[in-house]
C-alpha cells in the first residue's frame, strides 16, 4: 500500500513505538547515611538547582577539624548549568556551607523570610552580604530556576518559617518535605500545609523526599507546645533557684516559650553564647520572636537583681567543647560561675555520638552544687512513622527517596515506604554521590560523583585530608621521638648528635637509660650508613627510622611517630 506523503511533513512515528519519557537526575552530594551536610542536586539537562547546603560536626576522630563541608566538585564542572540555590529552613545542618559554596559558585539563593535572615548572618561574617543575590519567597510562591518551578510549601520544625518544596520538572513532580513534623498547635505561624500536599497527590508526584530522622519511632511527634507546659511547671517548681537553661541556638520556638514563661513569673532575661544572640536578634527583628518590653537583659546587668529573678538561656547543651554551657560547667567563663542551688535544664535530645560529652557537663555541674533537668525538655522537631506515612498517604508518590539520615533510617524508611504501597523496585535508598535517573517508566542509577566530605580546620579548607588526619591520630596515641644529627658538608662525617627529643612518649628526666639507649641505636644506625658510603638524606632518615622505631617497639610496645632531622655544617 502507498502512503502519500505532503512535501516537508515530518515523518511520525508508529503510535504503536513506545517513546522515551523524559527523566531527570537526583544527585545527592551530603545527607545520606549521616545526620548533617545536606545538600541534593536536580538536573534536567542544561538545568541544576541545588536544594540546600548545610555543615556537618567532625566526628572525634577528627582531631583538631572545626567542620565538615560538602564536596562541590560536580557543581563546579556544572557550574553553566546551576540556575539557583533553595533552601527549606535555617538550621546549620542545611545552611552552615554557603558561605563556602557561594566563594567558589556565586549563585543566587531562594528561602523564606527567617532562613533568609540566618543566611543573611553567615554571608556577612564571611563578607560576602554584597556579592550573592538573594530572593525572599513566601510560602504558596513558586520561582523559576531554569525548565524547573519550584513551590514554596508550608511546613512545621524546630524553628519558624521552615517549608517542603514541590520541584516542577519534565519528567513530573518531585516532592521533598524538607526537615518537618506534623504539628497542629505550633509555637508560631501556621499548621502545615496538608491540604496542598493532598493536591499535588491528585496531579501525580514522580517522587517523594522525605525526612527520616525519626522513623523509627512510631506514633506522632508531639507538639512543641507540649515543652510549654513543662517549662511552666518547672518554673513554678524552682522559684528560688536561678535557672540556666541550654537549648539549640535555631531553636526559636522553644526560646518564645521560655521567655513566655519568664514573663509569666517576672524573671529578667539573659541570652548568652553567640550563635543564641545572633538568631534571636535576627528573628526579633522580622517578627518571629515577641519579647516583652524589660524583660531582656544584658549579662552585665544581672548582678543588679537576685537569683530568683534571673533566667539565663545559653548554648551547649550537646556538649559543645567552646559553647556557653561547658565554659561555666568547666569554671572558665568570665562573666557566669554555677552557684550551689541553681538550677540547669537540658532542653535537647542527645544527637549520637555526643552522650559522653553531655554526662560530662551533667556530673560538672552537679558536683557544683547545680540541680540538674532533662527528662520531658524536649520534643522533636521531626516527623515519627504516622505523620510519614500522613505524607505517603496525600503525595501517593510513584517513587520513594529516604533522604536526612544514617543507613539505618533510611533502610527502615524504605520499609515504611513500601508498607504505604510503593512498589519495592521503586524504593531507592543512595548514598552520597549516586546519581539517580528518574522517569515515568524507570529509575536507574547510571553513575557517581565526587562527595566526600571537605574538612576545615581554622582557615584551611580542604588542605587537611585522610593522611594529615592518620598522622594527628598518630601523635595522639603514641608521641614523638625528633632525632636531630649534624653532619660536615663534604665528607658526611658526625658532627654533632644524634640529640632526641620526646615529646608524649616517654617524660625524658624519668627514661634517662632508655633515652641513653635509644642515642646508641641511632648513633649505629648512622655509623652502618656512612661505613656504606650511603649519603642521600633519605635512605640515611629511613634507616633512622625503621632502626629506632623496632628497638622502642621491643622494649615498650609503642609505635612513636620518628621524625630524624638532618643539617649541614
Amino acid at each position: 500500500m502507498k502512503v502519500n506523503m505532503k512535501k516537508g511533513e515530518p515523518f511520525k512515528k508508529n503510535r504503536t513505538q513506545k517513546e522515551k519519557a523524559p527523566s531527570v537526575k537526583i544527585i545527592p552530594l551530603g545527607g545520606l547515611e549521616q545526620i548533617g551536610m545536606n545538600i541534593t542536586a536536580i538536573e534536567y539537562e542544561d538545568t541544576i538547582v541545588v536544594i540546600d547546603c548545610g555543615l556537618a560536626f567532625p566526628e572525634e576522630d577528627m582531631l583538631g577539624i572545626d567542620l565538615v563541608i560538602p564536596d562541590i566538585t560536580y557543581l563546579k564542572e556544572n557550574a553553566e548549568k546551576v540556575k539557583g540555590l533553595v533552601v527549606t529552613h535555617g538550621h546549620e545542618d542545611h545552611i552552615g556551607a554557603i558561605p563556602y559554596i557561594e566563594k567558589e559558585l556565586n549563585i543566587p539563593v531562594y528561602a523564606t523570610k527567617l532562613t533568609m535572615g540566618l543566611i543573611d548572618n553567615k554571608l556577612r561574617e564571611h563578607n560576602l552580604l554584597n556579592n550573592v543575590k538573594r530572593k525572599v519567597v513566601k510560602h504558596g510562591q513558586t520561582i523559576n530556576l531554569g525548565c524547573f518551578r519550584i513551590e514554596f510549601i508550608r511546613s512545621n520544625h524546630s524553628i519558624a518559617d521552615s517549608s517542603g518544596l514541590a520541584i516542577y520538572t519534565p519528567a513530573g513532580i518531585l516532592v521533598h518535605t524538607g526537615d518537618f513534623k506534623v504539628d497542629f498547635t505550633p509555637v508560631f505561624g501556621e499548621t502545615i500545609d496538608l491540604q496542598r500536599y493532598a493536591e499535588l497527590g491528585k496531579k501525580g508526584v514522580l517522587a517523594l523526599m522525605a525526612d527520616s530522622t525519626n522513623v523509627e519511632r512510631p506514633g506522632f511527634t508531639p507538639s512543641e507546645k507540649k515543652v510549654g507546659r513543662t517549662f511552666d511547671m518547672l518554673f513554678s517548681e524552682n522559684r528560688n533557684s536561678r535557672l540556666i537553661i541550654a537549648t539549640f541556638a535555631s531553636n526559636v520556638d522553644r526560646v518564645q516559650q521560655i521567655i513566655n514563661s519568664a514573663d509569666k513569673y517576672g524573671r529578667k532575661v539573659v541570652i548568652e553564647g553567640r550563635s543564641m544572640v545572633n538568631v534571636i536578634n535576627t528573628a526579633s527583628e522580622l517578627g518571629f520572636i515577641q519579647i516583652p518590653d524589660n524583660t531582656l537583659i544584658g549579662i552585665e546587668q544581672m548582678k543588679s537583681y537576685p537569683d530568683e529573678q534571673i533566667v539565663l538561656i545559653t548554648t551547649g547543651s550537646q556538649g559543645e567543647n567552646m559553647a556557653a554551657l561547658s565554659r561555666i560547667a568547666a569554671n572558665i567563663h568570665n562573666k557566669i560561675s554555677i552557684k550551689p542551688g541553681d538550677t540547669v535544664i537540658l532542653s535537647s535530645s542527645p544527637i549520637p555520638g555526643n552522650e559522653k560529652a553531655i554526662n560530662k557537663i551533667i556530673n560538672e555541674l552537679e558536683m557544683k552544687g547545680a540541680k540538674v533537668i532533662f527528662q520531658d525538655t524536649h520534643v522533636s522537631g521531626h516527623a515519627c512513622q504516622e505523620e510519614l506515612k500522613l505524607i505517603y498517604a496525600l503525595t501517593k508518590p510513584q517513587y520513594a527517596i529516604p533522604v536526612h539520615g544514617e543507613y539505618r533510617h533510611l533502610k527502615r524508611h524504605s520499609e515504611l515506604a513500601m508498607e504505604m504501597g510503593v512498589a519495592k523496585e521503586n524504593v531507592q535508598i543512595l548514598s552520597n554521590g549516586t546519581v539517580l535517573e528518574l522517569s515515568k517508566d524507570e529509575a536507574k542509577t547510571v553513575g557517581h560523583v565526587m562527595a566526600q566530605g571537605i574538612l576545615v580546620d581554622g582557615l584551611g579548607v580542604g588542605d587537611v585530608g585522610n593522611i594529615v588526619l592518620r598522622d594527628r591520630q598518630h601523635l595522639s596515641q603514641n608521641g614523638l621521638i625528633i632525632v636531630v644529627v649534624t653532619l660536615e658538608k663534604h665528607s658526611n662525617l658526625l658532627v654533632a648528635g644524634p640529640d632526641i627529643v620526646s615529646r608524649g612518649f616517654v617524660y625524658v628526666r624519668e627514661s634517662e637509660n632508655l633515652m641513653e639507649e635509644c642515642h646508641d641505636v641511632v648513633e649505629d644506625a648512622l655509623n652502618d650508613c656512612l661505613n656504606r658510603n650511603i649519603t642521600d638524606w633519605g635512605k640515611i632518615k629511613t634507616s633512622i627510622k625503621d632502626e629506632l622505631g623496632e628497638f622502642l617497639w621491643k622494649r615498650t610496645k609503642r609505635n612513636p611517630m620518628i621524625l630524624p632531622i638532618i643539617t649541614e655544617v
